[in-house]
């Protein structure tokens, strides 16, 4: 018989499991839990060291008491039959009341002796301890006068009398046992205002610790408080009232927004002196289209005017890409960069034999872009090449180190050759102008050198060189966040 087909059900609904990634949680709660793992932590161990510390010394004391009773029944006196012959007044009434919690036992050869609080108990057996011996035992089971089973702590003392003839020392022990009943009364006592007291305590201090919490990470909550502010438009920046921990944050936040200004502003800049030197070309071409020039000249003006429009855009486009630079950049070793400007000049500059010699410390590093670091040492050591007679020196240390910060970059060349006259310092730095008309050039490499360091917030300070001769071209760059 063949089965009837199964028709299948509707399809289980698929479980799709989703990922849910756990969102940290605030700098405040983390530390709050932190505090009060610790603070449970520390208060459990205080309490449970001072709870051992209490029943030690409850202990302690019980010992001493004991003590005194065996003392108190070390005077019995004995029977010429060896029997004992307590003290008339026992140092504790309990001793006479059976079953009250305290016992007495003096154990001898022949046999023992009971205080009549042991007349109903099972007591633990004692054994004759040696003269002058002192034995503190407990808890040990024992049989209350009610048939309930119960612990007791004992103390024995081993003493010897001398018989009748003084011949010779006949030994016993007196036993003093004391219910824990009463003990564990007084632990549980201490225990619970132990535990009471330390739970306030420590109620209080997480309370203040959350107080604390508040009020150090008030620093925090005003950052970002000044950051929407920012963002909102409503503050151009962040302000210096901070703590001293949080000011590298708050200076590269600062460095951060004004670097954006800055390129946003250069674009600007660019854009617009672009379009200005474009419409000069334009215009002419303009001019000549409604001429009616003809052909060939037309053809003619036309590609010099493309040529012109050609170097005016790679000019510009050249001048953005220097302008800018990473805010944060990886650190660049400068003797390689340096060692292959070097060794170009030296070819291009070979029929007036001039020779670069480095003093270049292993240390220093420059953090920007290399295309920038290419630039200011090129066109620092290209001047240098074209005004030396035969040398040139290049010394680069590291500048000025804040503590905490990156230390900065000093670029030092040097020529022998004619040097800058003061008065003519201010003027040969000025885009477009030669220190000799007669030396071919445009007369903007110092012009890109001082561009570049105002982007790095550096300077450039030209004076004569007191080991060539000749000019000294200094450029500091300072020290990062």
């Amino acid at each position: 018989m063949t089965p009837a087909p199964v028709e299948p059900g509707p399809a289980a609904p698929s479980r799709v499991r989703r990922l849910r990634i756990a969102q940290p949680r605030s700098l405040q709660s983390r530390q709050l839990w932190a505090a009060s793992l610790g603070v449970i932590a520390f208060l459990a161990l205080a309490g449970y060291a001072l709870d051992r510390a209490f029943q030690s010394t409850a202990q302690s004391g019980m010992r001493e008491r004991l003590h005194s009773y065996a003392l108190a029944y070390a005077g019995s006196d004995f029977a010429r039959d060896g029997s004992v012959i307590p003290p008339w007044d026992p140092p504790d009434s309990r001793f006479k009341r059976p079953g009250s919690g305290l016992y007495a036992q003096i154990v001898l050869a022949g046999g023992q002796w009971e205080s009549d609080s042991a007349q109903g108990p099972r007591l633990p057996d004692g054994a004759l301890l040696d003269p002058g011996r002192q034995v503190f035992e407990g808890p040990l089971p024992f049989t209350r006068i009610s048939g309930a089973p119960g612990e007791v702590y004992r103390y024995g003392y081993g003493l010897a009398f001398s018989d009748e003839a003084g011949e010779r020392e006949i030994p016993y022990t007196v036993y003093i046992l004391e219910d824990t009943t009463a003990l564990g009364r007084q632990v549980s006592a201490f225990r619970a205002a132990l535990w009471w007291y330390l739970g306030g305590a420590g109620a209080v201090l997480l309370l203040l610790q959350m107080l604390v919490l508040r009020w150090s990470l008030r620093p925090l909550r005003d950052v970002i408080d000044e950051l929407k502010r920012v963002q909102a438009g409503a503050a151009a920046g962040m302000s210096e009232a901070h703590p001293r921990e949080l000011e590298p944050l708050t200076d590269s936040i600062n460095a951060f927004i004004q670097s954006e200004r800055e390129n946003l502003e250069r674009q600007r800049n660019t854009l617009a002196d672009l379009a200005h030197s474009l419409k000069t070309p334009l215009a002419v071409l303009r001019s000549r289209l409604d001429a009616d020039t003809g052909e060939a000249e037309l053809r003619s003006e036309v590609d010099a005017q493309l040529r012109r429009m050609s170097d005016l855009v790679g000019y510009q486009l050249a001048r953005a890409a220097r302008s800018g630079h990473q805010l944060f950049a990886a650190p660049i070793e400068v003797e390689p960069q340096a060692e292959q400007i070097v060794v170009g000049l030296e070819k291009v500059y070979a029929s007036k034999g001039v020779l670069c010699e480095f003093e270049i410390a292993p240390e220093a590093r420059f953090h920007g872009e290399t295309g920038d670091l290419q630039e200011l040492l090129g066109n620092l050591l290209e001047n240098a090449f074209k005004w030396a007679k035969s040398r040139v020196l290049l010394t680069i240390a590291e500048g000025p180190q804040v503590a905490g910060r990156r230390a900065g970059l000093l670029i030092v060349v040097e020529d022998d050759g004619p040097g800058i006259a003061d008065d003519r310092i201010a003027y040969v730095l000025q885009r477009g102008v030669r220190g000799d008309e007669r030396v071919q050039g445009h007369g903007i490499g110092l012009s890109i050198v001082q561009d570049i360091l105002r982007s790095y917030r550096g300077q450039l300070r030209v004076g004569r060189s007191q080991e060539l001769g000749g000019a000294r071209f200094e450029a500091e760059l300072p020290g990062g966040l």
